[in-house]
């Protein structure tokens, strides 16, 4: 700032810092607060510079205008008001707050009791006020040059029946890419490198879904084990990239990743964390929401406000039904869009934003989205649930929404583990599990078919271990869940065993195939492609190291599908009856079938087929969607046994070609059978035919 620098009133919005060419407009939200002041720092963010009281309140919002302060000043926020935790009022002006809406942060951040805004260790707890000053050890907001000139705008717009999403971390994705640059892995240029590109390509997938990149803390707790928040769900600011990620600018390396993703046709989602914050519970740092204004900002507990309503798990949740907080989430989400040209979001945690405090599907913040220009066409999918009364709310969202769908996950670990009597949850979730998500004009898009996500086993680890094994965490194992549906084959973990092996690969080969062959949306985990293991660990959130990261050895090895879910996608391309964009009814009025449900004898199934307990074998024909089309045959022998099939008849259908077997050296070895012929259909086997004239 130069030292002639005027102060003036200002505006009270747009919030956050805004340069205008000549100076800097600062605004910030407190509806509590009694004064804030706005400290200014030297470039390195070590000094203290200039407090200056912000000299206008409009409402609930505090601002000034700064002439001669640029880009790349550094500030933070005091903000003075009552500290009375009994009230969920804790403010403390000698806590440096950063800005909420910081598009950067600058100096360093290193943990120190000053952090905390009361005295540790006094017998009065949290009411004890702490006098010490933090900022020497905290980050400092960045006033940013918002001006960027995209070539193009707009990205591939894949339209929601033909998106295949890939899940991914940033880092863990190329860091032991050896095709890779050396300096690119783990960064975001190392996503947008030709060789990661390529091998998107060849899986076939559409979109990139990654795990959080809001900029975010390692928590205390894990910095003190020596470990760190791996996957990022610890977000202190909404609006600032990630830096680790970054080898200089963190925004300028994700905008150029994002366009070159979209030069290949790929989308990129983020997964977004709007349900809590870094500061953690009532015992937590004083780092930005709590100082500024504790009880807007955050759910606390209506009987005794000194404590948070923790339907997060976290310590504290958001409290997205203040009309300033949405507001925040909305600007976020449209800073991501507008800034970066992101296609999607992912909610973590995602009944929490729709709490008023029960969840409510028609919420403000979900109207809101509904009817923002910005943010109506852009892809929303929410992980369905929380840790509050009523948390389990998959189908409940509004249409436009699509959902992780754990009745997918369930279903299909449970079968192809060998658990029986679960036919009808199968047939349901291979075709978009309508009784959840067929109302209020949704369609089969607004499930999202997943087996494994980085919250849990991998794919290899779900066929390789009965019982997690998450010792390297350091909380004696008791972390990740005990319910995970999986299999060993035979041998807990690693083993040389033949037969155990070749077990394994074909409840891979399963998996995958059922995930492109279900109606709904694919999501598959990064590395599962070329059968990634991280020993057993189910949550590899604090792992940045080999266990966390994707291990690419096994590529071009036998354990190596890559190529296998290549096929697969072009398979479901080809298909349009697995991409559906309307229910499917059965037999329709005119007497034709878009589905008939098999027995093993080519006939329609009755109620006492679908209720037999032991039963292990699934059959089913997918209808065309036209009269150009080819009816799919589609086989999921669960048994351990060969099945005597008989091929059914269909109209216009002389003869079924297969296209694909599990079971097969080549899966995708073509073979015909005359219809009404019979075969066997191999044990543990997905098998699939394409009825031909």
């Amino acid at each position: 700032m130069n030292a002639n620098g005027r102060l003036g009133a200002g505006s009270p919005y747009p919030l956050g810092a805004t340069w205008d060419g000549r100076g800097t407009n600062f605004a910030l939200f407190s509806a509590n607060a009694t004064k804030v002041e706005l400290c200014l720092f030297d470039k390195e963010g070590r000094r203290e510079t200039k407090r200056i009281a912000l000299p206008e309140r409009t409402e609930d919002i505090w601002h000034g205008y700064l002439s001669n302060v640029t880009p790349g000043q550094l500030y933070g926020y005091r903000v003075h008001g009552p500290y009375d935790p009994d009230a969920g009022h804790r403010f403390n002006p000698n806590k440096l707050l950063v800005d909420p809406y910081s598009r950067q942060l600058g100096g360093n951040f290193a943990w120190t009791d000053a952090h905390l805004a009361y005295r540790v260790g006094h017998k009065s707890e949290d009411y004890a006020f702490d006098r010490r000053d933090n900022a020497r050890h905290m980050y400092k907001s960045v006033v940013v040059d918002p001006a960027h000139t995209w070539e193009r705008t707009g990205g591939p717009r894949v339209p929601w029946e033909d998106t295949i999403i890939y899940e991914a971390h940033v880092k863990g994705l190329t860091r032991t890419r050896h095709d890779v640059p050396e300096e690119l892995r783990g960064t975001y240029r190392g996503l947008a490198d030709p060789a990661a590109i390529k091998h998107l390509r060849r899986l076939g997938v559409t979109a990139i879904e990654l795990l959080p990149i809001h900029l975010f803390l390692d928590d205390r707790q894990l910095v003190d084990r020596n470990l760190h928040n791996y996957w990022g769900y610890n977000s202190l600011i909404f609006f600032a990239p990630e830096p680790r990620y970054a080898r200089e600018s963190a925004a300028h390396e994700f905008r150029s990743t994002v366009a070159a993703l979209h030069d290949a046709g790929i989308e990129v989602i983020l997964d977004v964390v709007y349900n809590h914050t870094a500061e953690g519970n009532h015992l937590g740092p004083t780092l930005c929401y709590r100082g500024i204004d504790n009880a807007s900002y955050y759910w606390l507990m209506p009987d005794n406000p000194r404590f948070y309503d923790n339907v997060t798990g976290t310590g504290n949740a958001l409290k997205l039904a203040h009309p300033r907080v949405t507001q925040m989430v909305l600007d976020s989400l449209r800073h991501w869009v507008e800034t970066f040209h992101v296609d999607g979001f992912r909610f973590d945690l995602a009944t929490e934003l729709g709490r008023m405090p029960a969840f409510d599907r028609n919420a403000p913040f979900f109207a809101a989205i509904r009817q923002d220009p910005v943010l109506a066409g852009i892809k929303m999918i929410a992980e369905p649930w929380d840790l509050g009364m009523g948390g389990y709310q998959v189908g409940g969202f509004p249409n436009g929404w699509s959902e992780w769908n754990d009745k997918y996950r369930s279903a299909l670990r449970r079968y192809w583990r060998g658990d029986g009597d679960i036919l009808g949850d199968v047939a349901s979730a291979m075709t978009g599990s309508a009784p959840q998500f067929n109302h209020d004009n949704r369609g089969p898009r607004a499930s999202i078919n997943h087996v494994t996500v980085h919250d849990g086993f991998t794919l290899a680890d779900l066929v390789s271990y009965e019982h997690k094994h998450n010792e390297a965490n350091g909380e004696d194992n008791r972390d990740g869940s005990d319910d995970n549906l999986s299999t060993n084959c035979g041998a807990e973990g690693a083993t040389v065993d033949s037969a155990i092996l070749d077990c394994r690969r074909r409840l891979r080969r399963n998996q995958l195939a059922c995930l492109m062959l279900a109606q709904g949306v694919p999501l598959m985990l990064a590395g599962d492609e070329v059968g990634n293991s991280q020993d057993g660990n189910n949550n590899t959130y604090c792992q940045d190291n080999e266990t966390g990261w994707i291990d690419w050895s096994a590529a071009g090895s036998p354990d190596d599908m890559t190529d296998f879910v290549g096929q697969l996608t072009r398979l479901r391309q080809t298909f349009p009856q697995l991409k559906p964009i309307r229910w499917l009814q059965g037999e329709r009025g005119d007497g034709t079938h878009d589905v008939m449900w098999l027995t093993p004898a080519g006939t329609a199934m009755t109620e006492s087929d679908w209720s037999f307990p032991d039963a292990r074998f699934l059959a089913y024909v997918l209808g065309p969607v036209d009269d150009t089309g080819h009816p799919l045959l589609l086989v999921l022998n669960g048994a351990a046994n060969a099945v005597a099939v008989t091929a059914p008849d269909w109209p216009n259908v002389a003869r079924w070609s297969r296209i694909l077997c599990t079971m097969q050296d080549d899966p995708f070895a073509p073979f015909t059978l005359e219809r009404g012929a019979s075969y066997d259909a191999p044990a543990g086997a997905v098998m699939a035919f394409a009825g031909e004239p």
